[in-house]
């Protein structure tokens, strides 16, 4: 005798929602109503975040130039809610303001790690790019590449050498040797 299978619908979420899940050291984000779990972070994953984050702050000048959020949310209507590792704003969007009311990002860049590089890769570039965001990096350590994204459907360009990135107005582009985004990061997630 076969079983027979009921087909239940999978729950949808709301940025407000998220309010009530437990603050449990997991990432809880959202895509469209759709929940993403992931892991807290190891410290080799962190390691290179703080690096990206750090050659940002230098270079937009503690927020002359621009932010650097490690960890910011982009948040796109009541259902999208992405917490990229670090989030690039224009100078108006200054620290204390909603992440909701964010909406000139410039940069989300991702750090690959197993437990985030399918969501990173095939879902989270889309929806970056989809809702406004000018350009996603997806740094990858094994690789010791950056994935650099523009535009939806187009093929990013892998840089292993030195990436550049020029904030609107600034005089000169910020350079950070790919090399060195991973100096001391050691093993592990």
């Amino acid at each position: 005798m076969a079983m027979a299978t009921i087909a239940l619908p999978l729950p949808r979420y709301t940025v407000a929602d998220l309010e009530q899940f437990p603050d449990d050291g997991n990432r809880y984000e959202l895509l469209e109503g759709w929940l993403l779990v992931t892991a807290m972070p190891g410290s080799a994953h962190q390691w290179v975040v703080t690096q990206v984050a750090s050659a940002f702050h230098v270079y937009l000048g503690r927020g002359r130039l621009g932010f650097a959020y490690g960890g910011g949310g982009a948040q796109h209507g009541v259902a999208t809610l992405l917490i990229p590792d670090v989030l690039v704003t224009g100078p108006d969007v200054r620290p204390g303001r909603p992440w909701s009311e964010m909406t000139e990002r410039w940069l989300a860049v991702e750090v690959l790690s197993p437990s985030t590089r399918m969501y990173d890769r095939d879902y989270k570039v889309r929806a970056y790019l989809g809702m406004g965001v000018r350009e996603v990096w997806l740094v990858d350590p094994w690789a010791r590449a950056v994935e650099v994204h523009r535009a939806i459907g187009e093929a990013p360009d892998v840089v292993r050498e030195t990436l550049a990135w020029r904030a609107p107005g600034a005089d000169a582009p910020l350079t950070v040797a790919v090399a060195a985004l991973f100096d001391g990061a050691g093993a592990g997630d």
